[in-house]
């Protein structure tokens, strides 16, 4: 489903240029549920910024279901962010003043011909896939706690029906029994439903919930085996 083919990222500033990514090679299958670790400042958000089409590799390539996405223009990138990833992000970005349902339902009317009804049932499958209360479904965003948030972005992730879901530092802002709910999310959909999920992360702890982990440091590849460790380490 992903393939990443010796993917380099350099930024520059005036006459200074700094690498952050460097030859990065890896692959990920449909269905899977892999997370990508690191230390702050090894590439791994530089990483997840062009896996969910937000930037490009300055060399190399990313092919998303075998569509070269390094090539595509920030038209055809806005494309496949919109119809092609879910992302959950470790602050939620929620509509504070907005129902849950109607939070969940905002992908789905920009650039959609998804009807209204359409789109309320995808909002209430999305929120019925996270394990969310009925009766919360009416309750503003700020009158909930933390991991209902969380998975109120899950189930908007979700809404658009996304062959990927992306999720940097998702438990950030949890505290540690809550942040297990939200992962035993991951996993259920995962398992469950067969959804392809990458998290990013910092904690051991949180990759070791994912089938596949992939470390990275100083802008490269280091380690990439299954969870059970039973895979091969590189060199």
């Amino acid at each position: 489903m992903i393939k990443c083919e010796n993917i380099s990222k350099t930024y520059q500033t005036g006459e200074t240029s700094l690498t952050v990514l460097k030859d990065v090679c890896f692959e990920i299958k449909k269905g899977e549920f892999v997370a990508i670790i690191g230390p702050s400042g090894s590439g791994k958000s530089t990483l997840m910024h062009i896996l969910g089409a937000l930037d490009k590799p300055s060399s190399g390539k990313y092919f998303l279901n075998n569509q070269d996405v390094s090539e595509l223009s920030d038209d055809e990138l806005a494309e496949i962010r919109s119809q092609k990833i879910g992302f959950v992000f470790q602050s939620f970005n929620l509509l504070s003043r907005a129902t849950v349902l109607r939070n969940v339902i905002m992908p789905l009317l920009y650039g959609s011909k998804v009807n209204k009804g359409e789109r309320i049932e995808r909002a209430e499958n999305s929120l019925n896939a996270v394990g969310l209360e009925k009766e919360r479904w009416h309750h503003l965003s700020n009158q909930l706690s933390g991991g209902q948030m969380q998975r109120v972005a899950i189930a908007r992730a979700l809404v658009n029906e996304p062959d990927l879901i992306l999720a940097d530092e998702p438990t950030g802002n949890l505290d540690s029994k809550t942040g297990d709910i939200v992962l035993e999310t991951f996993k259920k959909l995962n398992q469950e439903k067969g959804h392809t999920i990458i998290l990013i992360t910092h904690e051991r702890y949180v990759a070791d919930h994912a089938n596949k982990i992939i470390e990275i440091k100083d802008g490269r590849i280091i380690s990439d085996k299954n969870s059970n460790h039973d895979g091969l380490k590189i060199k």
